[in-house]
């Protein structure tokens, strides 16, 4: 059971590693680790989340919290409920996009604020294994339904702004955009793509990170007159884009996309780009007017720094798109709404758009296996310690015409590397010679 207890969720193989069992279990250990009276719960469509909900409701209730049913959701959904109904805590039932026999845990304290390995998780793991639970309650607590939905819709819609019906291909990978995208109907003529919930994924891996689960997208896009094509992930807290020729948009260009709409409407405000973004994000930020900050990966931290700077918004280069304005968490219909406001008011299609922000060449994320990390590090700073060094998340060296990143994998024993250059034969010459380091 130990192995399910992740840096940024709970997570494992439903019937053996993750039964109805150990959500019970989990149930009690969260509310005593938290102390909550009421938790939001949400469930992504996998057939075994309804096991995992009555599991993990036995155990709240036991321990006197009352559950707030909201349903089968995508986890932005899950993160307005929790804000909007005033929640002590919230969990989203999901595995995001890993295979259909997985499943897991998205934890949440009030305000939809994340709990981390580090802030909770930990703990949580070690009530189960000692079984240190908290007294079950004299009157136990309640479940009762509520549906969000409504609620949720009205409220991403209010940031409408188009100047002209789109057409949008939309690859749902049977997963939660098909709810998460259900807020955009009747603003956007949308053309589906495996529009049928299924927990097996039967079509593709729903994970738009990885560029072959594009494929039937970009086909389908190619095949028609579209605007351009969205692919949301499993949960739906993550989304990918295509322009109108089918190409991919790199994730970090619509984060600078996305800003510059926000940016109009709140000039001036802070916004935050991941390290591993390109050096255009910050520049179309400062161009657009507002104040840019970097951050580490990984969303508890992203989430932590927009509250402390009261950020409107943030982008990962993974997919991630977050706003203030549902409680400094995802919303990836949002993130999709601000794209189409961009599109509908241009003269030009998406690709034209994108093209003058696509000023460097990156070699996308790289990960590389290595017995002894310290060692890497220490090469690297041998190496190229002249340039100018940060420690924000793993470690980052700037040069003035190019610069990388190196950093552990928090799930897995790998380094990963990004990297950028202002050429395509620069980037490929430095990508290698830092590979060469990495690797040796």
């Amino acid at each position: 059971m130990a192995g399910i207890f992740k840096a940024y969720d709970i997570r494992g193989i439903y019937g053996t590693e993750l039964t109805e069992e150990v959500a019970f279990l989990i149930g009690r250990a969260f509310q005593t680790f938290l102390g909550c009276k009421n938790v939001v719960v949400a469930r992504d469509m996998r057939p075994h989340s309804e096991a995992l909900f009555r599991g993990l409701s036995r155990g709240l209730t036991l321990q006197g919290a009352d559950v707030i049913d909201v349903g089968m959701a995508s986890t932005p959904v899950s993160y307005f409920a929790n804000g909007v109904l005033g929640a002590d805590a919230g969990i989203m039932i999901t595995a995001s996009h890993n295979p259909g026999e997985w499943n897991g845990f998205k934890l949440c304290r009030e305000q939809a604020i994340p709990i981390s390995g580090a802030t909770g998780i930990q703990d949580i793991e070690r009530i189960v294994a000692e079984e240190s639970f908290a007294p079950a309650a004299p009157t136990p607590g309640s479940v009762r339904s509520e549906d969000m939905s409504d609620r949720y819709a009205a409220h991403i819609r209010t940031f409408a702004e188009l100047g002209r019906t789109l057409r949008v291909a939309v690859d749902y990978a049977n997963a939660m955009g098909i709810f998460e995208n259900r807020v955009l109907a009747g603003l956007i003529e949308f053309d589906p793509l495996f529009d049928d919930l299924d927990g097996t994924f039967p079509n593709h891996e729903a994970n738009p990170l990885k560029p072959e689960t594009y494929e039937a997208l970009q086909a389908k896009v190619r095949s028609g007159s579209y605007d351009f094509g969205i692919a949301y992930d499993g949960d739906a807290d993550r989304v990918g884009f295509v322009d109108e020729r089918g190409t991919i948009v790199p994730m970090d260009i619509i984060t600078a996309l996305i800003a510059r709409t926000l940016l109009e409407r709140e000039p001036g405000a802070a916004i935050f780009y991941d390290l591993r973004s390109s050096w255009a994000v910050k520049e179309i930020i400062e161009e657009s007017g507002g104040r840019p900050f970097m951050s580490r990966v990984g969303h508890a931290f992203i989430k932590q720094q927009m509250r402390d700077e009261d950020a409107v918004f943030a982008g990962e280069l993974s997919g991630h798109y977050y706003f203030r304005d549902n409680f400094f968490t995802e919303s990836s219909s949002l993130a999709v709404l601000c794209v189409a406001n961009l599109v509908s008011n241009s003269d030009v299609p998406l690709s034209e758009i994108v093209k003058p922000i696509l000023r460097y060449s990156a070699s996308g994320e790289i990960n590389s296996e290595v017995k002894d990390p310290d060692a890497v590090f220490a090469n690297l700073r041998k190496q190229y310690g002249h340039g100018a060094v940060t420690e924000l998340d793993g470690t980052s060296f700037e040069f003035e015409d190019w610069w990388f990143n190196v950093r552990l994998s928090n799930t897995e024993p790998l380094i990963r590397l990004n990297l950028e250059a202002k050429s395509a034969s620069d980037m490929e010459r430095h990508r290698d010679k830092v590979l060469g380091v990495i690797r040796c």
